[in-house]
């Protein structure tokens, strides 16, 4: 009984204990890969809390007396709020439009170069709302794999050295081949919650920037025309709009 009882123990410090390197990299990366997708699961995650927040404000920004009380407004809701910045540089390019004159922005009109300034600025919120993104799609995709090949490694050296003890029982190969199959579990449980937080950070960020694009819209409209056409999610700014149907 004694003897059944240790040769039973089995589990992740033996699966360590009895790997080399090549089994250790495979563990340590597969670590590192669920450490940054839960950070950045959690620092999307309060990004998009940030964001509707900020999101709920703009109905203050049109009850304003000024466009500065507005903004003000807008920036209570978060200081980096990106409806603020949307709004700060609609009425600064509004303010400024003459004081560029000399300038290869001048020859746009003004209506121009404020569409080109609220374009630039989408970009900019666009590209920090997806950073990151590629880095969970790969662990999604990739992690499988890797525990995978853990598993074909440690069987590998499993089967090598119950080949070398010259003992092939059922007992002998169940534990080294059960605790290779850890990697594929832990692989799995990496690109889960990856995969998962891939697909819904990709729709929220979709919902929050066709708000933004609607705003901007709505800015553009109440800087050149004198008020705003109060555009909802669906009436976005036709590039915006074939730029996702292509992206669709």
């Amino acid at each position: 009984m004694q003897e059944t009882a240790t040769g039973n123990v089995f589990g992740l410090a033996h699966l360590w204990a009895q790997g080399d390197n090549v089994s250790h990299a495979i563990a340590i990366l597969i670590v590192l890969m669920s450490v940054i997708s839960w950070y950045l699961i959690l620092a999307k995650s309060l990004d998009w809390w940030r964001l509707r927040k900020a999101s709920k404000a703009v109905a203050s920004f049109w009850a304003a007396k000024s466009v500065t009380e507005g903004i003000d407004q807008l920036r209570a809701a978060g200081e980096d709020s990106p409806y603020a910045q949307l709004a700060n540089q609609a009425n600064c390019c509004n303010c400024d439009c003459e004081a560029v004159s000399g300038r290869l922005v001048s020859q746009f009109d003004p209506s121009e170069q404020m569409e080109r300034a609220l374009r630039q600025q989408l970009a900019t919120t666009q590209a920090g709302m997806e950073s990151g993104l590629t880095f969970l799609a790969t662990t999604a995709a990739t992690a499988p794999f890797v525990g995978l090949f853990g598993t074909v490694w440690g069987i590998y050296h499993a089967l090598i050295a119950i080949g070398m003890s010259g003992q092939a029982a059922l007992e002998k190969i169940a534990g080294p081949v059960g605790e290779a199959l850890i990697m594929t579990a832990a692989g799995l449980a990496v690109a889960l919650p990856a995969v998962f937080a891939y697909n819904t950070f990709t729709r929220a960020n979709r919902l929050i920037l066709a708000d933004l694009d609607a705003f901007a819209h709505d800015l553009h409209a109440f800087f050149t025309v004198g008020k705003p056409l109060l555009a909802t999610s669906a009436q976005i700014h036709p590039l915006r709009a074939r730029a996702a149907q292509g992206a669709a």
